[in-house]
């Protein structure tokens, strides 16, 4: 009698989870049903440019996988606003920086998403976009936030920045809000989606954490993105960490301000600057594809050898009145769509990443051979719709499920 031969493994990528620690209201038993192995989190409680300890790296740990899984990704060690602006007391956040790396690999944990855009971590201006079947999603409007930047920050020299039909559509939309829509507009940029990278509450001290950005160009953001690279990833190689930097989202230059990682040519050149596996990038599909400049679909296939983490996210653009182009310094609106059904060709996204775990295998990568994924941004729905505290759009008692 023939022997019943063993059911073959599927070549799956790994499936994880963002979660924000013991006061996340999503608790770790909510997650295993949904599916995840593994866990995406960080220290949210360390200061930034303040050393993770190994005693809180090992805590939090522990804690997961007595509930089962790994943690499988860092997102994030955030990168202190000195290291990006290049001033003097950079060393002293770069040497932290370094310890919490090593510190990392020293309790196991090998991957770091993280990233390098100025002032925002990311950000939106309407946290409630009605889809067509009910829900709601997250979605990014360039006039309302031309609006928000002439007429609300008023930023000094954003007038000369923009088309006159650009103005004009800002302005007239400026004219037709109320206060309670200028308000809320006002909150979603600065203060409704945290993770935040300077403590700007209010108008005045955004405008001021803005301000410090004026006077330096993409290219000098791009040279101080590259010197924290050549500092930290010669440890990264020591203690077996791979870094992911995760584009600037949006990736365009708004509010004035440099753009350190949005195009293809970012990523080539950073990926340049230090040469080695452990720099790598986190592959968020519609954060690239909320530009017209990246095929994102190209990109994947280039760059797979270095994508350490995924963001299966997909969006919907909608481009302004020609002959703009949506480069400008808003860009082109877009809205987070259903994940099969926005710009991007999520199958090629997926085979791409599939073929490079398959090559990472062989190689004998070993346990990096793993490249996890989370879906990253659903839309707000169902029960969704009547819960304060639990919205799978995004926000969480104060920080974002992204």
């Amino acid at each position: 009698m023939e022997p019943v031969p063993k059911p073959i493994k599927p070549l799956l990528l790994e499936e994880t989870w963002r979660w924000y620690g013991p006061n996340d209201p999503v608790t770790l038993e909510d997650v295993k049903q949904a599916g995840a192995s593994g866990i995406v989190t960080a220290l949210h409680q360390v200061p930034i440019g303040e050393v993770w300890s190994e005693e809180a790296i090992m805590e939090r740990k522990k804690l997961l996988e007595l509930h089962g899984f790994t943690w499988s990704v860092v997102e994030s060690v955030p990168v202190h606003e000195s290291i990006k602006l290049g001033k003097a007391e950079r060393e002293q956040y770069i040497q932290a920086y370094k310890q919490t790396v090593r510190n990392l690999g020293k309790c196991g944990v090998h991957r770091i998403c993280y990233n390098f855009m100025p002032v925002l971590d990311w950000t939106r201006t309407d946290l409630t976009r009605r889809w067509p079947d009910g829900s709601e999603a997250l979605a990014y409007d360039a006039d309302d936030l031309a609006a928000f930047d002439l007429f609300i920050l008023k930023r000094d020299g954003a007038e000369k920045e923009y088309e006159a039909a650009a103005f004009s559509r800002a302005k007239a939309i400026f004219e037709k809000m109320t206060e309670k829509e200028k308000e809320t507009l006002q909150q979603n940029i600065i203060a409704g989606l945290p993770g935040r990278m300077v403590e700007a509450y209010t108008v005045q001290e955004f405008r001021q954490a803005v301000a410090q950005y004026k006077d330096v160009s993409p290219a000098q953001i791009r040279e101080n993105l590259a010197y924290f690279l050549k500092s930290i990833i010669p440890v990264c190689e020591e203690a077996g960490v791979y870094m992911a930097i995760h584009p600037d989202d949006p990736p365009r230059p708004i509010l004035g301000l440099p753009p350190a990682c949005s195009t293809r040519d970012d990523v080539a050149a950073l990926l340049k600057a230090a040469d080695s596996k452990h720099n790598g990038i986190t592959l968020c599909v519609g954060t690239y594809a909320s530009s017209p400049q990246n095929k994102v679909e190209e990109m994947a296939k280039e760059f797979a050898s270095r994508t350490h983490f995924v963001h299966l996210r997909n969006v919907t653009k909608e481009m302004p009145p020609a002959p703009e182009t949506g480069l400008g310094p808003a860009g082109c609106t877009f809205t987070e769509s259903d994940h099969l059904g926005g710009d991007v060709d999520m199958y090629s996204i997926m085979l791409t990443m599939l073929q490079e775990k398959q090559r990472r295998k062989a190689e004998g990568w070993g346990v990096m051979s793993e490249i996890p994924f989370r879906p990253d941004h659903g839309h707000k729905m169902v029960d969704d719709m009547k819960l304060f505290l639990l919205c799978s759009f995004g926000v969480l008692q104060g920080r974002e499920r992204r």
